[in-house]
This record gives C-alpha cells, sequence and structure tokens, in this order.
C-alpha cells in the first residue's frame, strides 16, 4: 500500500489530528468515509433518520429555494462553486457538509461594504422543495470592516436538505445573526456554519429550533485577529418524534479573545406515541490554543425536560493549550422545574400549570431577550407560548 493511500485512509478515518479545531477538511465528499453509528460525531443520530445524506442514497435532487431581502447598498451573487470567496472560511469537516458543497449547483453571496450602517435586516429564506426530493446550497456572508449589520437565516416548510452557511466578518464589525428553523414538523435538515471573525470585531449569534423532524446545526467559530467578542446563543423545543442537535466549536487561534455560549432547551415527548421520543443533543467545543493568550470564556447549556419520553444529552468540553487566560469554565444541566421557584409562585396563588408554563418562559426569556430586533424576539416568545399550550404540565 502506498503512503499516499494510507494518509488518505487514516485522514478519513478523522482520527490524526491535533486538537479538535484540526480535523480534516475538504470540499469533495469523496474525502470522507460513509459515517457508522459509533463514529463521535454521528453516535447521538440515528443515522436512518438522515434520509440519505449521509451515505449519497437521499432522493433525487432538486434546486434549493434560496430567497434574500436585503437593504440598499447590500449586493446579493448567485455565483458558481468554484467562486473564490467561498473558500475565505474553513472547508467541511464531515461528509454530510462535503456532500452539500459537492452537490449544491450554485451559491449565493451576500456582501455588505465596509462601514455600512444597516438600518435594516438582511433576511435570507430557505424554502423546502417537498419530500419527495433533496436540496444541497451554500450562502456566504460578507460584512465589511467597520460594518454594523443584522442578518436572519431562517428556514420553513417541508423536505430534505443540507447547507453550508458561511460568515467572513471583517475588522471592527458588529454583526447580529439568528438562525430560526421554523421547518414543517417533516422536514430534515443538517446545516454547517463556518464563521471568521475579524480583529475587535463583534458578533452575537442566536440558533432557535423549534420545527423540523431531524434538525442539525454545528456552527464553527475561529478569529482571524486579537480582540474578537463572540456570543453564541440558542433556543430550541422537541416534541414528541423530534431530533434536535446543535454542535458547535470556538476555536480561539488568537489572543485577547472573547466567547460566550449559552443555549437553552425544553423537551416534551408522549410515551403512548408510536414516535420516537423527544430528543436533543448539544456538544459544545472550546478550544484555546496555545498562543491565544488573554482568552476569556465560558459556555452553558441548560435542559428541561417537562414529560417523560424525552431525553436530552448535554456535553461541554473545555481544550486548554494555555494557562496564561484569565478565565475559562464550562456547565450543563438537564433536569426539570426548579421547585423553589415553583413553590414561590404556588404560595402566591398561581396555579400549577400556570406556574410552571411561567417558569418555562422565563427559562427562555434569558436567550430571547437578547435578540436586538424586536419583532424576530416577539415570535420567538410567541412560539414557546404555543409549544407550552400543548402540554400538559
Amino acid at each position: 500500500m502506498s503512503d499516499e493511500i494510507q494518509v488518505k485512509e487514516r485522514v478519513g478515518n478523522a482520527t490524526f489530528h491535533d486538537n479538535k479545531g484540526d480535523l480534516f477538511a475538504s470540499y469533495d465528499v469523496n474525502d470522507f468515509e460513509v459515517p457508522q453509528g459509533r463514529d463521535e460525531i454521528w453516535r447521538f443520530v440515528s443515522l436512518r433518520r438522515l434520509r440519505g445524506l449521509h451515505n449519497g442514497t437521499f432522493a433525487p435532487q432538486a434546486d434549493a429555494i434560496v430567497d434574500v431581502e436585503a437593504p440598499a447598498g447590500v449586493t446579493v451573487e448567485q455565483v458558481t462553486p468554484d467562486d473564490e470567496r467561498l473558500k475565505a472560511t474553513t472547508a467541511p469537516v464531515d461528509r454530510i457538509a462535503a456532500q452539500a458543497w459537492t452537490s449544491m449547483p450554485h451559491a449565493t453571496v451576500v456582501s455588505v461594504p465596509a462601514n455600512a450602517e444597516l438600518t435594516e435586516p438582511i433576511v435570507i429564506t430557505t424554502t423546502g422543495a417537498g419530500l419527495d426530493v433533496t436540496t444541497f446550497s451554500g450562502i456566504h456572508v460578507e460584512v465589511g470592516q467597520g460594518a454594523n449589520a443584522t442578518v436572519i437565516v431562517q428556514y420553513t416548510g417541508s423536505g430534505t436538505h443540507a447547507d453550508n452557511v458561511n460568515f467572513v466578518i471583517g475588522d471592527n464589525a458588529h454583526v447580529n445573526v439568528v438562525v430560526d428553523g421554523e421547518w414543517a414538523s417533516d422536514a430534515v435538515h443538517v446545516g454547517a456554519q463556518s464563521i471568521v471573525v475579524g480583529r475587535d470585531a463583534v458578533l452575537r449569534h442566536t440558533v432557535a429550533t423549534f420545527g423540523g423532524e431531524l434538525v442539525r446545526n454545528t456552527p464553527r467559530v475561529k478569529y482571524a485577529g486579537s480582540g474578537g467578542d463572540v456570543e453564541l446563543t440558542g433556543v430550541y423545543y422537541a416534541d414528541d418524534g423530534q431530533y434536535i442537535e446543535n454542535r458547535l466549536l470556538v476555536d480561539h487561534n488568537h489572543p485577547y479573545c472573547r466567547s460566550n455560549v449559552l443555549y437553552k432547551g425544553a423537551l416534551q415527548g408522549d410515551v403512548t406515541s408510536k414516535l420516537p421520543d423527544a430528543r436533543t443533543c448539544w456538544v459544545g467545543d472550546v478550544l484555546i490554543r496555545s498562543n491565544a493568550s488573554g482568552t476569556e470564556t465560558y459556555e452553558a447549556n441548560r435542559n428541561i425536560v417537562l414529560t417523560d419520553g424525552a431525553r436530552a444529552d448535554a456535553i461541554p468540553n473545555l481544550e486548554i493549550e494555555t494557562g496564561d487566560i484569565p478565565g475559562a469554565g464550562h456547565a450543563a444541566t438537564v433536569g426539570r422545574f426548579d421547585e423553589e421557584q415553583l413553590f414561590y409562585l404556588k404560595s402566591r396563588g398561581i396555579p400549577d400549570g400556570e406556574a410552571r408554563r411561567l417558569i418555562v418562559r422565563g427559562f427562555f426569556n434569558e436567550v430571547l431577550n437578547r435578540i436586538p430586533i424586536e419583532s424576530v424576539r416577539d415570535e420567538l416568545i410567541a412560539r414557546v407560548t404555543g409549544e407550552l399550550e400543548n402540554v400538559e404540565l
């Protein structure tokens, strides 16, 4: 066996790398082995529910439906997959993301000029093309130096979809991103995001997942200079039959950068149903490289299990290569209601069911209240309220 073949086999198995920031990456799906159930990055999801996205047996392909509404001054282009701007971030690190790259017929590039002050959000909407087809897409957002912008990436409709949504945030820029997964209950979506944050830039990134049969989000963040400030937040609500996974990485590859991660989820199942249990998985990886002195980071995941027939997995990981940092920490919880809060509300005359609903709404509001767009914030709060109306607490 030649050295070249041996190297490809080792890389394909993704076992030879220094840390989680240095995983094998490629734009070619054929460079990745077909995932198996015991592979670490796939071990929580049921591979048979991926509808062939992982092994090439997916339904016939159709064109993805991607629409962009952008304020004046923002450029929107449809480009071929070989456009060099699309490679300004990290290449895919798993087979489905590489499949999306290999299979997309074109990609969408959204460019915000330097020093722009956008008063209206950029709204990028992907609509499912139907259950009998599979779609792939690529979206690339560039925000110029010193610009201030808000980007809403929303998903709706039915279908099987995989995509790469990448962001390049220029030096001193300030960007708010909301990823809103309001899929129909029969949709499958596997989405990868690669984000590069410039020197002294600020990113506020929120993922909200309420719809879909199976939704898997994998944002990966790295810095292009010192002084970057990143906040990653998320909310998700899994009903009976739903699987939601958030698997993220913050790669502190420059000194004096900050990151804060807070994801919150709720689950409600139905033990009498023939559907799979409601299930969520959150894996939060933070890497502090040896050159990243002055890093400050904290990550947390909180989950409330509202009924039987539900399971949440929460796995925070810190990988630290230097001790020259002011602080780094992580936390994760999975549990029922806070009994002290429940007792307090009931002692004030609030009925048990309403008290429990108030606790859950307050639980999510810590994240939702950080969303700067009032209309989006109100819509997500209304969705939480709607979910709680359908469960006996």
